[in-house]
């Protein structure tokens, strides 16, 4: 790699939002023809970085080359112009424009629009690297993983031939995951440059040629990923030995603490989100949920704690001390007060669970103002509880006074999480409580909760990472469309049983 000229040559890049360092003189190669791997723990500056290469952010100071001659990169039409598309965790298409539309959106093109040309441009690009793209198909059609390959074939469109993803396999099924890897492969093999940001460690070492490592801002080294392995990653990643291990205790006298009943829910549109959905929750046991993302995961879990309104069925709650009462009905307070905590990491972290003008203590007092004896509320607990999350979960903050917008987005989500576990429930609901988080911060969130488990809650837990609902969960409830495809034993099944059940193929059952 010495002696070849980089696509892209990142020197001494730095970048600040007020106090906080984002890129400390950052040096970074980037080459055709290898899929580069950036690493680094959350707010370590790796999307930053990129933000800066594709135009969104411009740096304080450094240089960038691009095929050897220096460039100033002001805005995303100024990285086109240079070959660079950068294809984010979030989709940014209009739902009701075509493939085809979505794609030539924004480009100027003298005369009338050809739309035919366009649509016969795309299909051949999709031959060349063996996507599947209709281009008359409404992006409102789409599975999750159709608007991914749009929006990769919008930047090809645009003659990108240096690619950016940021967590590209986020909400993708194993089988979609191996398309989108065969794809990137091929663009290697056609002298493409490609970089991903990814936290999962067994993509990095199944799909990257050398991976690059950030820490604190700073670029402490980059390797062959054959020459290297995921505990070395991840102790260059968090500067210190971390164990990679998911503890799966055995559940110690599980009872039954939530029953779900032929559930049904429609949203605002009349359009059915769950379908006759049943099953059974136990204490000291967690219940993982597979699905692909828009199947009814979030509805699911929203019903029981209140927040979605129910077409049909019920969500029974047996307490611990044998009585039983029905939720439905109830509003999210009263449910709440019976021990069912909802802790659910959105996309928009800081539009549900917390409030981004408001600093660490303040969003600690959201859950326990009510608890307040007179007209002043207590500050003292929530600036302890805000302490102790900063401490557990290792939130980068430079206190518990700073508001949380200014914190990283895997920085909000430790802060989140972390409060709901302190709330002592007997049912935690959790849905992506590790998203977009770094692999340190994973362990700790997956150590927390097994801990509750242990302390006899039932855990139900939405996950993206099938790899790690095979190895946290102790059965596993498979959603497709809507309905569920089978409840599989988690110490049995395999990660292309539950993918193919997640794609209406398979079907299993491990109720008892």
């Amino acid at each position: 790699m010495e002696n070849k000229t980089p696509a892209v040559a990142m020197r001494d890049i730095t970048k600040t939002f007020g106090n906080i360092v984002a890129n400390d003189k950052v040096w970074l190669d980037i080459y055709r023809g290898e899929i580069l791997a950036l690493l680094g723990e959350n707010g370590s500056g790796k999307t930053t970085l990129m933000n800066m290469l594709s135009g969104i952010y411009f740096p304080d100071a450094g240089t960038i080359s691009v095929d050897g001659k220096e460039v100033v990169i002001r805005s995303p039409r100024d990285a086109f112009a240079l070959g660079i598309g950068m294809i984010h965790q979030h989709f940014k298409l209009v739902d009701v424009f075509t493939a085809a539309e979505n794609i030539v959106l924004g480009l100027k093109e003298g005369g009338k629009l050809d739309m035919k040309a366009a649509a016969a441009k795309i299909r051949a690009i999709c031959d060349t690297y063996g996507f599947d793209v209709d281009p008359d198909q409404k992006v409102y059609d789409m599975s999750v993983s159709q608007k991914q390959t749009v929006e990769i074939v919008k930047v090809l469109y645009r003659g990108a031939d240096i690619l950016i993803l940021d967590e590209p396999t986020a909400v993708l099924t194993p089988q979609e995951t191996d398309k989108l890897f065969a794809v990137l492969r091929n663009m290697r093999s056609d002298g493409k440059a490609v970089v991903i940001i990814t936290h999962k460690m067994h993509e990095v070492e199944d799909l990257s040629d050398r991976v690059a490592v950030l820490r604190h801002g700073q670029f402490v080294g980059d390797m062959l990923t054959k020459q290297t392995n995921a505990q070395e990653m991840t102790n260059m990643m968090v500067g210190h030995a971390v164990t990679l291990n998911i503890r799966r205790p055995e559940p110690k006298n599980p009872r039954k603490r939530l029953e779900v009943k032929n559930l049904t829910v429609r949203n605002v549109d009349g359009i059915v989100k769950l379908e006759d959905v049943s099953f059974t929750a136990n204490s000291g046991e967690i219940l993982g949920v597979a699905g692909i993302s828009g199947c009814g995961q979030k509805e699911l879990l929203e019903a029981i704690a209140g927040l979605q309104p129910v077409e049909t069925g019920s969500v029974t709650y047996y307490e611990p001390d044998g009585g039983a009462e029905e939720l439905l009905g109830k509003d999210p307070l009263a449910i709440a007060e019976k021990g069912v905590v909802l802790s659910f990491v959105p996309e928009d972290r800081l539009g549900m669970g917390l409030v981004g003008s408001m600093d660490l203590t303040d969003n600690m007092m959201l859950r326990s103002f009510r608890r307040g004896k007179g007209p002043f509320v207590d500050r003292k607990s929530p600036k302890k509880l805000a302490e102790q999350v900063v401490a557990d979960l290792s939130v980068n903050t430079p206190g518990v006074s700073t508001p949380v917008r200014r914190l990283s987005g895997g920085n909000v989500q430790k802060v989140l999480v972390g409060r709901e576990i302190a709330a002592a429930p007997t049912v935690l609901l959790t849905a992506y409580a590790v998203r977009g988080l770094d692999i340190g911060a994973s362990y700790t969130i997956y150590d927390l909760i097994n801990q509750q488990k242990e302390a006899g809650v039932a855990v139900i837990y939405v996950g993206e990472d099938l790899d790690v609902l095979l190895e946290l969960s102790d059965r596993i409830l498979v959603l497709c469309g809507g309905k569920v495809s089978g409840i599989v034993d988690g110490r049995r099944t395999s990660k292309r049983e539950v993918g193919l059940m997640m794609t209406k193929l398979g079907g299993g059952d491990a109720n008892e």
